[in-house]
């Protein structure tokens, strides 16, 4: 069975010995059949709940500056940004090489640097040096660039919802055996049998414990972050 919506609400027909949908009727599904679709998203954002950094939901973004803007949004789709990522892209016609951005808090950034928003000569703009993360979904840039350089940071989005039949979670395929189960647990409590929905929700969190402790519960190294003068 293919690895997409519609393979997994067939999945959970197969648990329920209820009729397969097919390419052609899954956009028109009524009663049940639409349920079973709400569950497995349901269950699909249960797991996306669970933690802040899956690793399937980890993207690299490239934003291209504007020379003279210090404030950019964050993606829509951001759930959490890495500030620790954020760097300057090597580009060689523009004569940069790759350099990490150090943190400043907002409070820091607006101590030291608030006028430099507003402040239209050119001469104060350079390579950004330091980025720092607003109260609105924003960061900021100092100093001002004064070229279109490319910066480089990662986040971890939110996950989506599927829609069509040929839609493909973000989890890895291994997993969806996880998903599954979560969708059993709103089915169940769909057709009102609390005792099997109470069995599939302990294999749906045992699940999700097994995949905290592949992808989240780890430390390869300590690393020692004190700075030293």
């Amino acid at each position: 069975m293919a690895y997409d919506y519609l393979g997994l609400v067939n999945d959970v027909n197969r648990r329920l010995n209820e009729v397969e949908l097919t390419s052609g009727n899954f956009s028109t599904t009524t009663g049940y059949y639409s349920f079973a679709k709400d569950a497995v998203n349901a269950a699909i954002r249960h797991i996306q709940h669970e933690e802040f950094e899956w690793p399937w939901n980890h993207v690299e973004e490239i934003e291209a500056l504007v020379p003279g803007t210090v404030r950019y949004g964050f993606p829509y789709d951001a759930k959490t940004i890495n500030m620790n990522t954020f760097r300057i892209k090597r580009d060689n016609s523009l004569n940069v090489t790759t350099k990490k951005l150090k943190i400043l808090s907002y409070e820091e950034y607006l101590d030291k640097y608030a006028d430099l928003e507003y402040d239209t000569n050119t001469s104060n703009r350079s390579v950004p040096t330091h980025v720092a993360r607003t109260p609105s979904r924003e960061f900021m840039l100092y100093p001002n660039p004064d070229k279109a350089y490319e910066l480089i940071y990662e986040y971890y989005t939110t996950g989506f919802d599927l829609e069509n039949a040929t839609d493909v979670p973000n989890l890895p395929e291994q997993y969806k055996y996880v998903i599954v189960d979560g969708a059993m647990y709103y089915v169940y409590q769909f057709r009102g049998d609390l005792q099997a929905a109470q069995l599939s929700l302990s294999k749906f969190e045992d699940g999700i414990k097994y995949l905290r402790s592949i992808h989240i519960n780890r430390t390869d190294y300590l690393r020692d972050t004190r700075v030293h003068y």
